[in-house]
């Protein structure tokens, strides 16, 4: 499938984007793991997020589906799971096979998880490590460090005090949901702040956790069933936004965004560039929310990176590069090998998709310089399968001479499907075409 993008000079107009990935991902895992019913809203009904669901169905956990978005969950409690009678596919989605990785480990069943092509490339060892500490058994391809994996959790896993190599949720998430079953208090210790969604969700559904600064010990214990209320993704957002802040006439405004601080950083890497992004309507369900205004601007250039920065928005640096891209001067991004590990090389990609569309980029180890200034031109470009690649070459198609025509754009769907719908309807007419 390819997206056919024709350049645009006005979006106007009001959105929601789809429920936060993250959080779609811990609500299911953690209502699987409680003692009663959850009910979960605003679920992200996307490729990834439904890989989890049927993932904790497989493990006996009772999932109905309610309306758009609106799931309950009968959970199973923490020794209530069971092994599942066949491979658990986890598709694209790293989130689905790292955090379900955690909850394995606690679990005295054996587990076979597997993915995409994409997925079986990127690397398990640094989970695998931590959860192999706490009494799980995980084999599999590359010295148990590539899928497929098998897992055999521990009916009792082992109290740790772990320190991850690099600041990641993902890790952190994996040892706090082993750790829920664990003989004494678990402790992760990070270089840097990650993402605090897990932490949020855990004591949400009434887990004992204290934070001090980087330090994040959680006291085992079970699970009650609560309420969640997902929020807008503010990485789906990131693409409208910098749209909103590029095309020549634009006013935009997304509502119910999450804003929590631990992924912001694109809402200030945006502000250092000069986009004008008003905050209204702010509130807290358990995760901050808000709507948020942009209107077009003349963009500059920054310098993204440090241990402070790139953990807020790792995520968001593929269309961060479209806006530099635009901006005068040159941006650097430094700091950010993490990009290598992603759905595809995200620095290789950047450089090499963006520039057969006139971008400057000089690739570095760590990240990438790119020099603006320049009106990018149509071409034909490839995702690579990664969605967020997908989705930044499309803006970046909507300020470009010509047409633009973006190869392998089916991955959009692991995380935001109504992706062409909504930048249409923004636009009014129909500058994103889908094509077979």
């Amino acid at each position: 499938m390819k997206f056919r993008v024709r350049p645009v000079r006005q979006l106007a107009g009001e959105a929601e984007v789809p429920g936060d990935k993250s959080v779609s991902h811990r609500s299911a895992l953690l209502g699987a793991l409680a003692e009663g019913v959850s009910e979960v809203q605003g679920y992200l009904e996307a490729e990834d997020c439904l890989r989890t669901i049927t993932a904790v169905q497989a493990m006996g956990a009772e999932v109905t589906r309610k309306g758009p978005g609106h799931y309950r969950i009968a959970g199973a409690g923490l020794r209530g799971l069971s092994e599942p009678a066949d491979v658990i596919d986890c598709g694209n989605s790293g989130t689905t096979a790292r955090l379900l990785s955690g909850v394995l480990a606690g679990q005295p069943f054996w587990t076979l998880l597997t993915g995409d092509a994409s997925l079986r490339r990127r690397p398990m060892g640094r989970i695998a490590e931590p959860l192999r500490k706490m009494g799980a058994t995980i084999v599999g391809r590359a010295e148990g460090t590539r899928l497929p994996l098998a897992i055999r959790g521990a009916a009792t896993t082992k109290a740790i005090e772990y320190a991850t190599p690099v600041a990641s949720a993902q890790i952190k998430s994996a040892v706090l949901l082993a750790g829920l079953g664990a003989d004494g208090p678990v402790t992760v210790i990070e270089p840097a702040p990650s993402r605090d969604h897990s932490e949020r969700i855990l004591r949400r559904f009434g887990a004992r956790l204290t934070t001090a600064g980087r330090t994040v010990t959680l006291t085992p214990g079970p699970l009650r069933a609560t309420t969640v209320v997902v929020p807008g993704d503010i990485s789906s957002a990131a693409f409208l936004l910098v749209a909103g802040a590029i095309v020549g006439e634009a006013r935009v405004t997304l509502h119910r965004v999450g804003v929590n601080p631990t992924r912001t950083g694109v809402l200030d890497v945006l502000a250092a560039m000069g986009a004008k992004i008003a905050s209204g309507a702010a509130a807290d369900e358990g995760e901050p929310t808000a709507s948020l205004t942009v209107t077009a601007a003349t963009l500059r250039a920054t310098e993204i990176g440090g241990a402070a920065l790139i953990p807020r928005l790792i995520d968001e640096v593929p269309i961060m590069a479209v806006a530099a891209a635009v901006a005068t001067r040159v941006t650097v991004v430094r700091d950010a090998t993490e990009l290598r590990v992603k759905e595809s090389d995200r620095i290789a990609a950047i450089g090499r998709e963006l520039g057969k569309m006139g971008a400057r980029i000089e690739e570095r180890p760590d990240g990438m310089s790119i020099t603006g200034g320049r009106r990018l031109h149509g071409a034909t470009v490839n995702s690579g399968g990664d969605h967020r690649m997908a989705m930044a070459l499309a803006v970046a198609g909507l300020v470009a001479t010509n047409e633009t025509v973006i190869e392998d754009v089916d991955c959009v769907n692991t995380s935001f499907p109504q992706f062409t719908d909504t930048i249409n309807a923004l636009a009014g007419s129909p500058v994103i075409t889908v094509e077979e």
